[in-house]
């Protein structure tokens, strides 16, 4: 008897698709890693003993075996995940080998951050299998995974892909249109742009921005969303506001100039050492090392009390 739950594969072993991985294997999921690249595929032990320690574990409930092949990877897999590059062209081609070599009742979702759903699923024979799953970096820590209904997606496929998600300790929501970036990025990215357009019209520097919403409106994030604080200080006030404030608000309908010219100017961000932001040796790393730092508490905190035992039964 199969002693584990589905057959999982993830395509693609960096940072994320190991995140994946780990995240279904910590669940009781037997999963293929597969990678074409040798040097991922040498990586990919480090980066998934990486996630267990984050988690307080020495080992999964589940498995994760690396593949160098595709085929072996996926061949018996209920639940494909592609975590590759976000370029559409190289995520077409790796649906179309999926299409080839999964079984027909596999479901086959894709972990982009905004290429429409349709787009990639142009290449598969059955649409109707083809599904989003949009993971938050690092996925072992953020428990959203944002599920997107394509149009030709079946309504069986959007349930089961919610229901494993959820099973397997996510939190799975159900993104009915298959718009660009989805709900998350599209949030995100209109609060960048406004940012962008503050520190390029010197309104306030990059560092001061950060600091407004780290220690502002930010703080409260994660405790209360938007449209959930509005309700709470009355829509009312909201509307005054949006009624001084929508009209300077802006409209770019393009990347930013601003940003442009940082990125013409080689001015890409910490790997560089100047982005929005100057970061001299070692504040990148010390930056990361914090942000992980919280998540990793926050994660801590969610866990239910049950969920610990279970855990450490299993360590």
């Amino acid at each position: 008897m199969n002693p584990y739950k589905e057959e999982i594969a993830v395509i693609g072993a960096g940072l994320m698709g190991c995140g994946i991985a780990q995240v279904f294997a910590v669940a009781g999921h037997r999963v293929s890693l597969f990678d074409p690249s040798p040097e991922a595929r040498r990586a990919a032990d480090g980066r998934l003993a990486a996630v267990l320690a984050d988690l307080g574990l020495d080992r999964p409930a589940g498995s994760v075996v690396v593949r160098a092949e595709i085929e072996p990877a996926v061949e018996v897999a209920e639940f494909v995940v592609e975590a590759g590059p976000e370029r559409l062209e190289i995520k077409q081609e790796i649906f179309a080998e999926l299409d080839r070599f999964a079984p027909s009742k596999a479901i086959l979702a894709t972990n982009t951050s905004a290429i429409p759903i349709m787009e990639i699923a142009d290449v598969v024979r059955d649409k109707g299998r083809v599904v989003g799953s949009h993971f938050w970096n690092p996925p072992h820590l953020v428990s959203l995974v944002e599920v997107i209904e394509a149009r030709l997606t079946t309504t069986e496929v959007v349930d089961d892909a919610l229901g494993l998600l959820r099973r397997s300790g996510m939190k799975a929501v159900h993104v009915r249109a298959d718009i660009p970036g989805f709900i998350g990025n599209r949030l995100q990215h209109a609060l960048k742009r406004e940012a962008i357009a503050l520190v390029a019209a010197g309104h306030c520097s990059a560092e001061t921005l950060d600091e407004v919403v780290k220690e502002g409106f930010g703080a409260r994030l994660a405790t209360v969303g938007p449209l959930e604080q509005s309700d709470l200080v009355g829509l009312d006030l909201t509307l005054d506001i949006h009624r001084v404030l929508m009209p300077s608000l802006d409209r770019t309908d393009v990347p930013h100039p601003y940003l442009v010219s940082k990125v013409e100017a080689g001015e890409t961000g910490a790997a560089v050492g100047r982005g929005f932001r100057d970061w001299p040796p070692g504040t990148a790393d010390a930056a990361r090392r914090r942000v992980r730092a919280a998540l990793i508490e926050r994660h801590k905190g969610q866990i239910e009390p049950e969920s610990r035992s279970d855990r450490r039964e299993r360590r």
